[in-house]
């Protein structure tokens, strides 16, 4: 005969045991996601990630055959792993400078392995900036692609690059921290994907790219066309935004090495004082620009940092979400100032980018100006929402002020870091735990497993107990912030 433990055989508690493991695994398995491919809990990509930036950049064909055939996951696990380097033919080269027989073979159903083949061709998985080509007087040097394939660099007498047949026309176009973009002249096309096409059509003698014809001619001006010079002027400076931070709250700020050093390319100043204008008759805004302009000097700062040639997105909570925030909340030095450092991504955003973002990615990581922490965003009900849980956020009021440097996109809460929000949670659940037990409940929970089980017995061990508790009450106050 088995032993009882309170009423409860071992084998029947075994099988309960067990039941419960087996829901725990099932609950633990990976989600189907909404297009039906199956996505791990928790996986993003950065939005500062070269392959962000390549679905978003003016490469707009070589960006629409990437989604065409389905590459994104390759290119995620890809980029998860490694730097990769993107030689990206401009957008004519694939319109106009392309077989129209060769591009409708792509795009066939039944050929997606060789316009997959073909794409792959163009990405190398490492990083290869315009510096790292051989000299003239060297040997070209090989790369192999992610299609197994060998691609090589040359650089000809009269400072020439190319890759492969290709010249390259745009050097380091796009910089990412994962991978740089190079523009090209034209498609590259590899040997197994040139003889299955023409084995396709068993014309062997097709070329999938037309020959060069004559020089490109403006169609506005009618005159030949310049190649645009591979920096121009007021262009996003080389070193990362943190470098012309000022050290601190209430500190002065530091020099910033931007693209025109003292000679600014940007009013930076005038850009900020536009944008919280812009706020004010908007309306519902106040205490974000109360914030920015009376409680800290980070107008200032976000004034000197465009100056410098940097773009920011800010994410404005509305003035019911600012009216939630609590004493504790704000009392300790300089918190205004991490709070909004929290709320401003330093790259430029749109609703149309982020949504387009989280669209074919899921969920998307936003560095901002507050390290190491990130504000994710992720698709919910046709919007973009930004964190998770109970501090979550949805994209309120889309676009509030654009001009190419500054974006202003309108929140309906406030967001905090991961790390704040588990302590926080932590205490609310301490206190929430005080106010349930404040009347014996053990006696009763045993009583409701028993039942269920099917074995109750109406008693408990001689040395049962039921605990003691106390009651508890939690105050909060709400602070009124002057507009």
């Amino acid at each position: 005969m088995d032993s009882h433990i309170y009423g409860v055989s071992k084998q029947t508690l075994f099988l309960f045991t067990l039941l419960c493991f087996s829901v725990a695994s099932i609950s633990a398995l990976p989600h189907q996601n909404k297009t039906g491919n199956s996505t791990v809990t928790g996986q993003m990509i950065n939005s500062n990630s070269v392959l962000v930036a390549l679905l978003d950049s003016h490469y707009t064909e070589l960006a629409e055959l990437v989604e065409k055939a389905l590459l994104l996951q390759t290119l995620e696990e890809a980029v998860g792993k490694h730097n990769i380097t993107i030689f990206a033919p401009r957008n004519e080269a694939l319109e106009r400078q392309l077989n129209p027989e060769f591009k409708r073979f792509l795009l066939e159903p039944g050929n997606l392995k060789s316009l997959q083949t073909l794409l792959l061709f163009h990405i190398i998985p490492q990083r290869v900036g315009s510096s790292d080509w051989p000299g003239h007087k060297s040997n070209p040097t090989r790369h192999t692609t992610l299609c197994n394939d060998h691609l090589e660099l040359i650089t000809k007498n009269s400072g020439k690059k190319l890759v492969g047949s290709a010249a390259l026309t745009r050097p380091n176009d796009v910089t990412r921290p994962d991978g740089v973009i190079h523009g090209i002249e034209r498609l590259l096309v590899p040997q197994s994907v040139q003889e299955e096409f023409n084995r396709r059509r068993n014309l062997r003698s097709i070329s999938a790219v037309l020959p060069e014809g004559a020089p490109e001619v403006d169609p506005r001006t009618h005159r030949l066309k310049k190649s645009e010079p591979p920096v121009r002027a007021g262009s996003q400076p080389v070193l990362p935004i943190y470098d012309a931070m000022s050290p601190g709250p209430s500190l002065a700020p530091a020099p910033a090495p931007g693209p025109g050093g003292p000679h600014h390319h940007f009013d930076g100043e005038s850009q900020v004082k536009d944008f919280i204008q812009t706020l004010l008759h908007y309306g519902g805004y106040n205490e974000m620009a109360d914030i920015l302009v009376n409680l800290t000097s980070l107008a200032t700062e976000m004034g000197r940092l465009v100056s410098e040639g940097y773009v920011l997105t800010v994410l404005a909570p509305n003035d019911e979400a600012m009216a939630k925030l609590t004493t504790d909340q704000l009392s300790e030095p300089g918190a205004p100032e991490q709070i909004i450092y929290y709320h401003i991504i330093p790259e430029y955003q749109t609703e149309e980018s982020m949504y387009n973002a989280v669209r074919r990615f899921g969920k998307i990581g936003y560095d901002t100006l507050r390290l190491p922490h990130k504000v994710v965003a992720q698709e919910a009900d046709g919007s973009v929402k930004f964190g998770s849980g109970d501090g979550s956020a949805y994209l309120f009021d889309p676009d509030i002020y654009t001009d190419g440097r500054i974006s202003v996109q309108g929140i309906d809460g406030v967001l905090f870091p991961e790390v704040e929000k588990e302590s926080t949670s932590v205490k609310k659940s301490v206190s929430s735990v005080k106010i349930a037990t404040t009347t014996p409940r053990r006696g009763k929970l045993m009583e409701v497993a028993c039942r269920v089980l099917g074995t109750f017995r109406t008693g408990f061990p001689p040395h049962y107990m039921p605990m003691k508790h106390t009651d508890s009450s939690e105050v909060s106050e709400r602070v009124e912030m002057e507009p």
